[in-house]
């Protein structure tokens, strides 16, 4: 008995203020809550969840109700707890989109956009990802100013701080590199608490351009 109302939500993630784009497209659980969509990002991006985030919704903040709740200085701005709302909860249209910050130092601003609704048989108890394009900037890397300072001296086999910009990084940085199977793996294993922590990447792998799958098990 086919579906009559949606339940899952493809989007698109891409990280603000960095040409050419990062990005990541997933397909979400509808009934998913901010809380679970800040993991299933997290995982996208391969982030390490080393620092805070908030999602701004509206000129609202969620997030993790014991580390943003409460304002830190005077006329700060209150955050909401990010597991009470879900995907569900936004009234569906191409023009939602939102932002989810992570790591307040550097400021990494991804910019979520819904793309479409779907019904699922069955219904997903997983996020996927469909496909993406580049790799993230390391973490502690100084925003995206700083990402483009690293970008110019690890490309420079000339520049000074080449050879200690490199080992920083773990020996090798390729920042086209994008392995979607790789990345599809960590996404579905979000929520379990066993996805890898990939703090460098390895140089053994093949590099591997932005890719999407068709999804043709999807029925809109």
């Amino acid at each position: 008995m086919p579906f009559k109302e949606p339940n899952a939500i493809q989007l698109r993630v891409t990280l603000a203020e960095i040409e050419p784009p990062i990005w990541r497209q997933l397909i979400v659980p509808r009934t998913f809550t901010l809380g679970q969509l800040h993991h299933v990002i997290q995982a996208a991006f391969g982030w390490l969840d080393y620092h805070l985030h908030q999602f701004i919704i509206g000129g609202l903040r969620f997030g993790d109700y014991e580390q943003v709740g409460e304002p830190e200085f005077e006329g700060d701005t209150r955050a909401f707890d990010e597991t009470e709302v879900r995907l569900l909860d936004f009234g569906f249209n191409r023009d939602v989109r939102f932002v989810y910050e992570y790591d307040f130092g550097d400021g990494w601003e991804h910019v979520v956009e819904f793309e479409q609704l779907l019904k699922l048989d069955p219904p997903p108890r997983v996020a996927r990802c469909l496909g993406g394009g580049r790799a993230r900037p390391a973490e502690d890397v100084g925003g995206a100013y700083g990402y483009a300072d690293f970008l110019e001296i690890i490309t420079d086999p000339d520049h000074p701080e080449h050879d200690s910009m490199r080992t920083w990084a773990g020996g090798h940085f390729d920042p086209e590199w994008f392995d979607l199977k790789l990345v599809n793996s960590d996404v579905r294993a979000a929520l379990t608490g066993k996805r890898p922590l990939r703090t460098h990447q390895s140089a053994a792998k093949a590099r591997r351009k932005g890719t999407w799958i068709p999804p043709t098990d999807l029925k809109q």
